[in-house]
């Protein structure tokens, strides 16, 4: 499973995408995934931290994605 939401930063990966762009999808997918396991199976009350972080990945994904 966790194949299939690794970050593709092998030779293939790196021939497609840049560095920025694979440490944006890093921390994109990383916080897709502890937001929800820090939630649920950790008892952590859902912070406003949490929206304000992915607002702020969600605007780097844009500045570093754009043509």
């Amino acid at each position: 499973m966790h194949v299939l939401i690794m970050v593709p930063a092998n030779r293939i990966g790196y021939t497609e995408l840049s560095v920025g762009q694979l440490k944006i999808m890093q921390e994109v997918i990383t916080l897709a995934i502890f937001v929800p396991f820090s939630v649920y199976f950790m008892q952590q009350p859902l912070k406003l931290d949490y929206l304000w972080a992915g607002l702020c990945l969600l605007g780097a994904v844009y500045f570093i994605f754009r043509s």
